[in-house]
């Protein structure tokens, strides 16, 4: 099996109808023994949700903006396995007025920076103290080479999520660790229905994607995260996989 014996965490499994969720299920029939989290409110919606996996996986708290939940996450994660192999990160989130890029404000922008951007740093940096060579970090992002419709300021901060993954490859590839991103075609996730305007993203695709695109389907994207977490890209790092249909290298 592709995941046999690793040991992975996995963030922001909200749905099951999220790539998050997907890639745990994947990583569990590939082998791997997986740890979620989560925090506040979601804990609950996640713990509930973790019941629909093969295996019923333990659930840490984790908020990526609290500093005393990133400083205690290696331990937090020993409890359950003695070290990482791989880490997944599935987090995203902008206040609804950095959805209006010129009257957005910097507490807004701030916000989606932080969460949607630094945060990859800040989840890395709490999970070294578990991971060593072999090790591979992978985040979910959505094409920050353009200026899309209705994006505006999360945009943005998926352009610095970019430029932090380049930034990680850099600094944890001495240590052995990969760090790459996929980069999903438009699927209905709980990140997607806080976007006002989604639904153009859908249009667009469907009609442009060489090889077709569902909205509601995933796996795609989940099984891409799977082979980067393996060890079949050892060799790769700083790497952007789109799996979009092949939307991305279409003109108009």
């Amino acid at each position: 099996m592709l995941l046999e014996g690793k040991k992975l965490l996995v963030t922001g499994v909200l749905m099951d109808s999220s790539i998050a969720f997907h890639v745990a299920r994947l990583a569990q029939e590939q082998g791997a023994e997986v740890v979620l989290t989560s925090f506040g409110r979601t804990m609950k919606i996640t713990s509930t949700i973790a019941k629909r996996l093969p295996q019923t996986p333990p659930v840490v708290e984790l908020d990526v903006s609290n500093s005393e939940d990133l400083d205690a996450l290696a331990e937090r994660v020993r409890e359950h396995v003695p070290h990482l192999d791989g880490v997944v990160h599935s987090i995203g989130f902008a206040p609804q007025g950095a959805f209006n890029f010129m009257e957005a404000g910097w507490e807004d922008v701030s916000t989606a920076v932080q969460i949607s951007a630094f945060s990859l740093q800040a989840l890395a940096k709490a999970s070294l103290p578990l991971m060593g060579p072999g090790g591979s970090i992978v985040g979910l992002t959505f094409d920050a080479r353009y200026a899309w419709p209705v994006y505006d300021w999360m945009g943005v901060a998926k352009a610095a999520f970019e430029a932090t993954n380049r930034y990680l490859a850099r600094d944890l590839g001495p240590q052995g660790i990969r760090c790459n991103l996929v980069s999903a075609g438009p699927i209905r996730t709980t990140a997607a229905k806080s976007i006002p305007g989604f639904e153009r993203f859908e249009e667009e695709w469907e009609s442009r994607a060489p090889l077709g695109w569902d909205i509601n389907d995933p796996v795609g994207a989940a099984k891409a995260c799977v082979a980067l977490l393996s060890d079949w890209f050892p060799a790769t790092s700083g790497e952007i996989v789109h799996v979009d249909g092949g939307f991305h290298a279409m003109g108009v």
